[in-house]
Parts: structure tokens; sequence; C-alpha cells
């Protein structure tokens, strides 16, 4: 399946990884995009309806929140995660960015 950014700031964030993280996000999406909805624990979360984030773990922790439409993969937004619990900010803005794909 095809993996899009819905956002230019996704790209760059991905573009301001260490070599090591990059290559394992990279890694990450590629999987993604081979094993779409059948993507799991500890690499894949469903964190709502449409909602899921991809866990990447290597010198750093990564989120990157994901939805599928229309046949692609939509990266929304992506993170440093820095603590156990996500952030209400960081949320907020995937379902945002969510909630204005399905009404374009």
């Amino acid at each position: 399946m095809e993996v899009k950014y819905y956002h230019r700031d996704i790209e760059r964030f991905l573009n301001s990884l260490d070599k090591t993280t990059r290559a394992r996000v990279d890694r990450s999406i590629q999987l993604l995009s081979q094993r779409t909805y059948q993507l799991m624990m500890p690499d894949s979360k469903r964190l709502e309806k449409d909602l899921y984030e991809l866990r990447i773990r290597s010198l750093e922790s990564i989120r990157i929140f994901y939805t599928f439409f229309e046949s692609q993969i939509i990266l929304l937004y992506a993170i440093h995660k820095k603590s156990q619990e996500l952030k209400l900010k960081d949320l907020s803005t995937a379902r945002q960015r969510l909630n204005f794909l399905h009404f374009q």
C-alpha cells in the first residue's frame, strides 16, 4: 500500500533524525506498507477509530500517527516520545489532521 505524508513537517521531522533512527523509521514504514492492518504490537497500536501509531524504538522513541484512507496509508504526525503517556497536544494534532482528511 502506498504511504503518503499528510504535511511537509513530517518529512522534515524524519530528515532531522540521526542515521540509525532514520533507518529504523524507514524499515518500520516499509513494514507498515506491506502488512497494513496486520501490523500489530509492538510495532503498531490502534489508538482509536481510524487512528494508529507506528512505534519505533531506537536511540530515541519515535511515534508516527497514521490512518488508512482511500487505499493509502497517510502519515499524519510524527513526534519524539519522551514519556509513558502521549501528550494531549500531540494526540489532538493527529486527530485534527485525521478529521480534516475525512471532511475534505
